[in-house]
Order: structure tokens, then sequence, then C-alpha cells
């Protein structure tokens, strides 16, 4: 089965950087595709960007894309989110997700971690 576990999250000022990882287990890469999500206090979960692991593809929102990327390192199992030109906005609580498939609802996601923009 597939275990993600997320880091890298934190304070950064407006126009930062700063890259999360998704380090993941039981594999994770065999699924169709990995996406990062993010939710702030009180709203809906939100679509960030997702890659299909046996191609490499990606896909963003629009709210981000241009200014974030997600790298992958298939010997370490894990995938990132490099976030570029941060703004206040972006702060929420980013989550990273798995899919069997390259259509349909993620089905194992991890925990969570909190990144907060200054402005």
């Amino acid at each position: 089965q597939v275990q993600l576990v997320e880091s890298g999250g934190g304070l950064v000022e407006a126009g930062g950087s700063l890259r999360l990882s998704c380090a993941a287990s039981g594999r994770a890469f065999s699924s169709a595709r990995m996406g990062w999500f993010r939710q702030a206090p009180g709203k809906e979960s939100e679509f960030v960007a997702q890659i299909i692991c046996s191609s490499g593809l990606t896909g963003y929102a629009s709210s981000v894309k241009g200014r974030f990327t997600v790298p992958r390192d298939n010997a370490k199992s894990t995938v990132y989110l490099q976030m570029n030109n941060l703004k206040p906005e972006d702060t929420a609580v980013y989550s990273c997700a798995a899919s069997p498939a390259s259509f349909g609802a993620y089905q194992y996601w991890g925990q969570g971690t909190q990144v907060t923009v200054s402005s």
C-alpha cells in the first residue's frame, strides 16, 4: 500500500520560495499520478498540481502555473512542490496525494504540511 509523508513547510515572506517534499513508500511511483492539494482554514481543498508518474507529465492550477513546479526523484521515491514567488494567498496546509489511475479521485493522502506566506 501507499504511504505519503510531506515535509518542508514553514514561514516565508511574499516573493520567496519554498520546496515541499512528499516521500512515498509502498510503490507510490507505481501509482498513475501524484498530486498536491492545499486547504486554507475554513476553505475547501484546492487542487494545486499533479504529475503523471510514468511520463513525468505535469499539470497545474491556473493560480500557480508559472510559479510552482513538480520535480521528482524516482530513486528516492519522492516528489516535490517547488514554490516560487509565493503570495500570501498561497498560505494553506499542503498535502500530497496518490492515485492508482490517471483519472478519478486520489485515494492516498499525506498528513499535510503548513505553508505560511507573510505579506
